[in-house]
């Protein structure tokens, strides 16, 4: 019984540093954007329940993310007002167009969002692409701003599993929005090159600030703009991670094509 007891006490020991400490060290990597290192990768509700977790980010000044938004199709957010509030509910109940529909607030450094951008799906504001973007360092590597942002699909309305609000409830595969706000971006002819750093890390069961669950890899996909909305002609350049974070990457797409299945 010893024995067995030791044996299972090394295991769980090797386990929990494996998992914990020693993997995560691997994966952890800012060498593109090194001003992000020590920041948080989590927003924050008013109550200051962890919200969505960044996965994304744009380099460019404030016009520069303007002008990208723009030409891919996503209108900026309305603020939170008793008109707004009143024009979103009607929207969802009687099934009529609200383009500009407000976004709950999250804050991120003690701030709520500096800019919030939205993609409505049919004529409900109840389905909608959204992000929310903090500005977080005033020159990055590339000597120009930096944003980070929470890019999720709103696939309904209802309400909150921890405060009982009315909210919208996001698609889990919180990775498939990413994909799908750098697609816009790309195809608009707004992206100079893209590369990833380290968030949150790889989550299976992440819950956000309304309790709604969500998966990830983790990673941060950092979108550098183009200049004076100056499209660019070819593909945007792809700046590779380290090779430990691209294996760790092949082995999530099988586990979360797994989880869509």
């Amino acid at each position: 019984m010893k024995r067995a007891a030791l044996l299972l006490l090394s295991v769980v020991i090797a386990y929990t540093l494996s998992a914990y400490v020693v993997l995560p060290a691997f994966w952890t990597h800012y060498e593109h954007q090194k001003g992000l290192a020590e920041l948080p990768m989590v927003t924050r509700t008013a109550q200051g329940i962890p919200g969505d977790p960044i996965n994304v980010g744009l380099v460019g000044d404030d016009k520069d993310v303007l002008c990208a938004m723009h030409e891919a199709g996503w209108m900026p957010a309305d603020p939170i007002t008793l008109k707004s509030s009143i024009e979103i509910i009607g929207s969802v109940l009687l099934d009529r167009p609200y383009r500009a529909a407000p976004v709950s607030n999250l804050y991120y450094l003690g701030r709520r969002e500096d800019l919030a951008f939205e993609k409505p799906i049919g004529a409900s504001a109840d389905r909608r692409h959204h992000v929310r973007f903090w500005k977080v360092l005033d020159q990055g590597e590339e000597k120009r701003p930096v944003w980070l942002g929470d890019a999720a699909f709103d696939r309904s309305v209802g309400v909150s599993q921890y405060t009982g609000a009315v909210t919208h409830h996001i698609d889990a595969d919180i990775d498939a929005e990413r994909k799908f706000l750098a697609g816009d971006l790309e195809a608009a002819g707004m992206v100079q090159a893209k590369y990833q750093v380290t968030g949150i890390g790889p989550t299976l069961a992440g819950r956000n600030g309304g309790g709604d669950l969500y998966y990830t890899d983790g990673e941060v996909w950092i979108l550098r703009l183009v200049e004076t909305c100056r499209k660019q002609t070819g593909p945007a350049a792809v700046i590779a991670s380290p090779a430990v974070t691209e294996i760790k990457d092949r082995i999530w797409q099988a586990v979360a094509g797994a989880m869509r299945k």
